[in-house]
């Protein structure tokens, strides 16, 4: 096993420049094609005055998950020992966010552990705040995707949940995120930044946070979805659902800007199965398309308009 892994890391870094463009290329020309073979479904949705006013709200919603975020992210930072105000991190999430569409999409990540250290916060710290932000969000994603989920993987998706909360224990979380991290810094610095040291209570509450981000993302796309078609309530959890599993494999493929592509491409073929939705069928294929397009619309848009209005706010309170 010694010999295997290294073996492994030397092959990912080898062909790793390459895999994440050619995953794009194939899910963009896969979505290329259905689009083409469906444009027909796609050109006769029309938008109404209320559906306009539907996409206004989801904007709206979308940008108050993201603050809601960095306050979040706040709080993790002061768990961790760092007196910085939630403002602060609220409006620095806001102004490093929209770099997750840069190449790489770690950009966002690294704008806000420097931050934080430019606040005060070792950099370890701030690099371990990050981490653990990061993991939380993603954990509850996949907690609020698994909530509706079809019954006979019930007790599947109940073991998941106990999976995940298990390994945010901090006797689990701290070793895991010293091998995530992989900090390379002096033995003193490392010792500063141990998470067996600064890790002292289960993350219950910014865990519960991230839920709520991602739940309020999910009611935007609702409210997206809203404005091209009327949907009945007993849908709306199935809808949060399926965007959550979306957001989720887009927020870990390595090399999707924003998670671009798999996204789209996750959300518009899960929104046509007719087996996720309780005695309803599945939405059309000229629905789905024209929601995940306009979800990211309006997701790019809350995200543009967040970051405007945190670099106002900074220049008026100087």
């Amino acid at each position: 096993m010694h010999k295997i892994w290294p073996r492994v890391q030397r092959l990912w870094k080898r062909w790793k420049p390459f895999l994440s463009p050619l995953l794009l290329i194939a899910i963009f020309i896969f979505l290329g094609h259905t689009l083409a073979a469906h444009w027909q479904e796609v050109r006769t949705v029309r938008i109404t005055a209320a559906g306009w006013a539907c996409l206004a709200i989801a904007t709206g919603v979308t940008l108050f998950a993201h603050i809601w975020t960095g306050w979040i992210w706040g709080w993790i930072l002061q768990e961790l020992g760092q007196p910085i105000s939630r403002t602060w991190a609220s409006q620095t999430y806001l102004k490093t966010n929209i770099a997750k569409y840069l190449p790489g999409n770690v950009l966002h990540l690294y704008g806000r552990a420097i931050s934080a250290k430019d606040q005060g916060a070792p950099f370890a710290i701030a690099s371990l705040s990050v981490l653990l932000d990061t993991l939380l969000m993603a954990s509850g994603g996949v907690i609020i995707g698994l909530f509706c989920i079809p019954r006979p993987w019930l007790p599947l998706a109940i073991m998941a949940v106990g999976g995940i909360l298990l390994v945010l224990h901090p006797k689990i979380l701290g070793p895991l995120l010293d091998w995530l991290s992989q900090l390379k810094k002096s033995n003193e610095d490392k010792a500063e930044a141990s998470p067996q040291r600064w890790l002292k209570h289960y993350p219950l509450g910014p865990l519960l946070g991230e839920m709520l981000f991602v739940a309020l993302r999910g009611l935007g796309f609702v409210l997206t979805v809203v404005a091209l078609t009327p949907i009945s309530l007993q849908t709306v959890p199935t809808l949060i659902s399926i965007f959550s599993v979306g957001w989720v494999l887009g927020f870990v493929t390595p090399g999707a800007p924003g998670g671009l592509g798999v996204f789209e491409l996750t959300v518009s073929t899960l929104l046509t199965q007719e087996g996720l939705f309780q005695n309803e069928p599945g939405l059309s294929v000229g629905i789905a398309l024209s929601a995940v397009a306009l979800n990211r619309l309006v997701s790019t848009l809350a995200e543009a308009i967040g970051s405007l209005l945190a670099f106002l706010d900074e220049r008026w309170t100087l």
